[in-house]
């Protein structure tokens, strides 16, 4: 029986690394989202920990001036690019108001 030499560590490709950045604008996962996050501006605080912890970037914010109904002015609000949203709903889960509602994806 005949064994088969194995790599050494010097001949294994490097795990964990990016060697195209950007790739992921080439693929669409959008396409298997089953919910999509909505974002209520009226319930919005403008804390920012959607953006932070979405994993895909997907959180905008825009430099967009908006008053609530109680007379609340932002000068910022947070937007959801779904073409990059692939739905795991971890911008609703912490979002400390639960501004962000995840609703079922309708094609």
């Amino acid at each position: 029986m005949s064994q088969t030499k194995l790599p050494g560590w010097r001949e294994l490709p490097i795990g964990s690394v990016i060697t195209e950045p950007g790739n992921t604008a080439k693929l669409s996962f959008h396409t298997w989202r089953t919910f999509r996050p909505v974002i209520d501006k009226e319930k919005c605080v403008r804390c920012g920990l959607c953006w932070m912890y979405c994993p895909d970037a997907a959180i905008v914010e825009v430099k967009e001036t908006y008053v609530t109904k109680s007379g609340k002015k932002y000068e910022v609000s947070y937007e959801v690019n779904y073409q990059y949203c692939k739905g795991c709903g971890i911008c609703a889960n912490e979002c400390p108001v639960k501004a962000i509602t995840m609703v079922e994806e309708v094609r």
